[in-house]
């Protein structure tokens, strides 16, 4: 199977180096200082979980067009630069590539084969022109919750931390001969991956996690272990996950976890440093639409009262105006 990864940060790098690491066929598709240095010296990947270590001289372009018509494609990038993604992504596709997001938050496809009241909505906090919906044929889409902890040290060089687990699953909850094939393809490469046929359901199991400790790091500074022994921090922690579960279930969605439960898995990260803290501390824009102002609109689609959330909301995103990285609003951000 011939795989590109679309964004060479921590997850893409990572799902890049062991997926070359144990088949080979995998190009990535980078910028800036992070391609130059790909190319210069190779992917440079420290795999603290696995046993992929070394220097993968993965072939990597900006240009798509380079490598042609691929099997599968594994986005990776930040939810707000998906749109800038999907516009260039054409040359990859064949008749019948299978399209990976592996991204934070609620996914633009959301309601794409829900199948009930809510089938084929949109959600304007994600994609309120409709262009990302035009970009790509969603019938292409596997959905994937990743569960995994990577940085990136500097340019070209990526730490897998934590975690092994990747969730996909078909949106219309089918199991296909195609979800199967690339589920085998990711557990060549090292990874426990499962397929789910409620993958809404594992979406939002990560989802309520993202929405409490992602905010609360990006305040604080602290580490998930940090956050996770603090007994003041949890208290919000765990009103906002309630109110998470509460809007999952108005939708018709069993989370599965109650807010101890996912406390208790969010603790197996230990010392991981989680995304919208990274992304503040190197100057990056935080990914504030897709997992947390997706939620408030979803909660004011279905009457939930979420007011930590929209606390915590107004705060972090005050943080990052005050240091100035904003909050990833522009659809035509580079890949990073």
């Amino acid at each position: 199977m011939k795989v590109c990864v679309v964004g060479a940060g921590a997850i893409g790098a990572t799902i890049g180096a062991k997926l070359f690491s144990a088949m080979g066929q995998v190009c990535l598709v980078a910028r800036g200082a992070n391609l130059d240095a790909i190319r210069r010296d190779g992917l440079q990947f420290i795999d603290q979980v696995g046993s992929a270590s070394g220097v993968h001289r993965v072939p990597a372009s900006d240009r798509p067009a380079d490598f042609g018509p691929q099997d599968l494609v594994i986005i990776c990038c930040k939810a707000y630069s998906l749109g800038s993604v999907l516009a260039e992504i054409g040359p990859l596709l064949g008749p019948n590539t299978v399209v990976l997001p592996a991204l934070n938050g609620v996914p633009w496809w959301y309601f794409h084969g829900e199948g009930g009241n809510w089938n084929s909505a949109r959600l304007d906090s994600l994609d309120p022109d409709g262009n990302l919906e035009q970009a790509l044929d969603m019938a292409r889409v596997i959905g994937c919750v990743v569960h995994l902890g990577a940085e990136r040290l500097q340019a070209g060089v990526v730490q897998h931390t934590a975690g092994r687990r990747l969730i996909i699953g078909e949106p219309d909850g089918s199991d296909s001969e195609r979800v199967r094939q690339v589920q085998g393809v990711l557990r060549e490469a090292e990874f426990d991956c499962e397929v789910s046929l409620r993958i809404r359901r594992d979406i939002w199991a990560k989802l309520i996690g993202n929405l409490s400790f992602n905010p609360v790091a990006a305040l604080t500074g602290y580490r998930m272990d940090q956050i996770c022994s603090d007994p003041v921090l949890l208290g919000p922690i765990r009103q906002v996950l309630a109110e998470g579960i509460e809007v999952a279930r108005r939708l018709g969605v069993d989370v599965g976890v109650t807010p101890e439960q996912r406390i208790a898995i969010a603790r197996q990260l230990g010392r991981a440093r989680i995304s919208m803290l990274q992304d503040l501390e190197q100057g990056r824009p935080i990914e504030l639409a897709a997992i947390v102002e997706a939620v408030m609109e979803l909660a004011d689609r279905v009457g939930v009262g979420v007011p930590v959330t929209r606390t915590l909301h107004a705060l972090v995103r005050a943080r990052a105006d005050a240091i100035g990285v904003g909050v990833g609003r522009d659809a035509a951000a580079p890949v990073r």
